[in-house]
């Protein structure tokens, strides 16, 4: 893929069961385009919701661009995020449904303009994520154990 990544929820996929995602563009000031070029955001505690007819992203944290006088941004004002109508009547509905959210998973710049990866999530329970743990637990010890055995012939 021919894009930049500037940073990851890696949160997300331990504590919620991604069904589904999507690309959106993000409403920035200046300010706010130069503080993610050099990398400095944080999608932790980060949400989206549809708010009439609008998609929002409430609690992304864009740090103040060093370089910025008084007209610097605040760190985490809610953000526009740009999809055509039709996707965001879809994801209306979608997330009408018991347990579903929209969870920012990456920011990240694709030619240029700054795009955020939204996922269609439903949070998992404590014994979902002890059961994820365990299955990942074998896959490495089967693993491990096969790369021995090729090591051993």
């Amino acid at each position: 893929m021919n894009y930049k990544t500037v940073t990851e929820n890696r949160k997300a996929r331990h504590e919620y069961s991604i069904l589904e995602t999507f690309e959106a563009g993000i409403a920035l000031t200046g300010t706010e385009v130069k503080s993610l070029r050099e990398g400095r955001a944080n999608l932790q505690d980060s949400f989206a919701r549809v708010n009439n007819a609008e998609l929002l992203l409430y609690n992304m944290h864009i740090s103040p661009y060093d370089k910025g006088n008084q007209f610097n941004h605040e760190p985490k004002r809610t953000r526009k995020l740009l999809m055509h109508k039709a996707e965001i009547l879809r994801l209306l509905g979608k997330t009408r449904e018991k347990g579903l959210a929209l969870i920012p998973m990456k920011v990240y710049f694709k030619r240029g303009i700054a795009k955020v990866e939204l996922a269609l999530a439903r949070g998992k329970k404590l014994y979902d994520r002890r059961d994820d743990i365990a299955a990942r637990d074998a896959r490495r010890e089967v693993d491990r154990a096969m790369k021995e055995r090729s090591r051993l012939q």
